[in-house]
This record gives structure tokens, C-alpha cells and sequence, in this order.
């Protein structure tokens, strides 16, 4: 996968530069953030892009010393499922 980041956005685009699958995580203090939402477009569903861009968001946060929240539904359900991430999400 070839993500592109920005400062609260890790994404994907297509040959047309369209945004196909991203995760969004706006800053909410120094060093926390909020994951607030998760898309993946049709074209790459069921190919485990949404637990990719999540996996690399957790690693990034997890080597900055950052924490996350989420008001996103999926990312709440994905920590849940990945305590090995735990020491980041509060």
C-alpha cells in the first residue's frame, strides 16, 4: 500500500488522485489525538486496507509517544481487538 501522509490524515488516492481509503485523526491536545473517521472505498473493501491504515496509525502514535481516542466506530472496535496497541489508545 502506497499511503500518503498529512498531519491528521493517512490515505490512500487512485491514479486520478481521488481519495480511496483514508483515516482521519485531528489533534485534541499536545499530545493526544481523536480518530473521528475511517473510509474505504468499494474498490479495495474486504482487502484489509481499513486494519492497515489503522495498524500504521497505531505505530506512528505508539513511536511519537502520542495518544488516541476515537469517536470513530470502527477504530473503537479495532483497539478492542488489538490490545497489543492498548498503551495508546486511552
Amino acid at each position: 500500500m502506497d499511503f500518503k501522509y498529512e498531519k491528521d490524515r493517512i490515505y490512500i488516492e487512485n491514479e486520478k488522485g481521488e481519495c480511496i481509503a483514508e483515516v482521519t485523526f485531528p489533534e485534541v491536545s499536545e499530545n493526544k489525538v481523536n480518530i473521528n473517521h475511517t473510509y474505504v472505498d468499494r474498490c479495495l473493501r474486504g482487502q484489509g486496507v481499513a486494519d492497515k491504515l489503522l495498524t500504521t496509525l497505531a505505530q506512528d502514535l505508539k513511536k511519537n509517544n502520542k495518544q488516541a481516542v476515537a469517536s470513530c466506530s470502527y477504530a473503537v472496535d479495532w483497539f478492542e481487538k488489538h490490545p497489543e496497541y492498548k498503551d495508546v489508545y486511552k
